[in-house]
Order: structure tokens, then C-alpha cells, then sequence
């Protein structure tokens, strides 16, 4: 692995995509998303990370963040170990109109790689991109806002839930589901 795709700084602001094997629509459905919630925000609680921004769209979820606390790396690893177990749970538990291929797919998924046990969710790797300058974390924000804009999922940034923008948003006193620490 390049140093490029490297944390070589826990505590300086690190762009992070985490992809849904093969780019799978998943988190279409708020159960999924609450699982993505609920999880990012005991990370913040218990393991010392800190959401700067973020956007969950179908496939992936971008986020902004640091890990005062330990490695950034050892967060988003333990993250996606037990975010994967909890949506494989949803899928089987709540109404999926999708359940039998996603399951099939997980666990092909998990056979071709032959390290995961039974389901595979997460793409390997979360390509890290340390944000060193005011500049650099300006334009990943905005491009994270963005993003449901350019899918043309909503109209305006603050119309997505899944979103930190309104975290940005002056005046605004309807935050985001995940404890945000804007950086501005």
C-alpha cells in the first residue's frame, strides 16, 4: 500500500470512503442507515473518534474525521466489522424486498475473498486522504455535501438526512443524527 493510501496522522482531518462491496445499493432504508448512526456515534462515545462531516448515499459513506485516541485506522476496521454484522442482522430480520440476493451476494462475496467467515459488506481498504490544509478540507465538505445534490437525489444539501450539512447550515437548530464536530 502507498503512502498515499496511508493514516499517517490520526489526529489531522482524514477524507474516508467506505464502499459496499460491488457498489450494492444497501442503505436505501432508514434501518440501515440507524445501524450506520448508531454505530459512528459509539465510536465517538467510547473509542475517541470525531465526525467532521459525512454522507451516507446508497453504496458508500463519506466522512471527515480524527481519532484522538488511537488509530484512525483501528477505528474504521472495528467500525466496519461490526456495522457488517449488524446490517447482515437487518437484512434477515426486517422486511427486505431484496433479502435472498443480497444475502447470496454477501456471502459469494465472502467465498471469493476467503477472509470473511460467512458475509463479506464492506470493500477492503477505506483510501484514506489527509486533509493538511484549510483549503483541502473546504472543497472535501463541500464535495460531501454535495454528493445527494450531483445524484440528483434532492435538490439542495439540506433536504438529505444522511447528511452533516445541516451541522453547517447557520441558524440551524435541527441537527444531523451523528454527534458531528463541525470544522468551522
Amino acid at each position: 500500500m502507498s503512502e498515499k493510501y496511508k493514516v499517517i496522522d490520526s489526529t489531522v482531518p482524514t477524507f474516508i470512503t467506505i464502499t459496499v462491496v460491488d457498489w450494492v445499493d444497501l442503505l436505501v432504508r432508514p434501518v440501515y442507515c440507524n445501524i450506520i448512526d448508531d454505530s459512528l456515534n459509539y465510536c465517538i462515545k467510547e473509542k475517541g473518534l470525531s465526525i467532521h462531516a459525512y454522507v451516507y448515499m446508497s453504496s458508500h459513506i463519506h466522512l471527515i474525521a480524527t481519532a484522538f485516541d488511537g488509530e484512525l485506522q483501528n477505528v474504521i476496521r472495528d467500525f466496519k466489522k461490526f456495522t457488517s454484522k449488524k446490517l447482515i442482522e437487518a437484512i434477515k430480520e426486517y422486511p427486505e424486498s431484496r433479502r435472498e440476493w443480497l444475502l447470496r451476494k454477501f456471502s459469494y462475496e465472502a467465498q471469493k475473498s476467503g477472509r470473511a467467515k460467512d458475509y463479506k459488506l464492506w470493500q477492503d481498504g477505506f483510501h484514506p486522504v489527509i486533509l493538511d490544509t484549510l483549503e483541502k478540507i473546504e472543497q472535501r465538505i463541500n464535495y460531501i455535501h454535495y454528493n445527494p445534490v450531483e445524484a440528483e437525489i434532492v435538490f439542495h444539501q439540506r433536504d438529505y438526512v444522511n447528511s452533516s450539512y445541516r451541522n453547517y447550515e447557520e441558524d440551524n437548530t435541527v441537527f444531523c443524527n451523528v454527534n458531528v464536530e463541525p470544522l468551522w
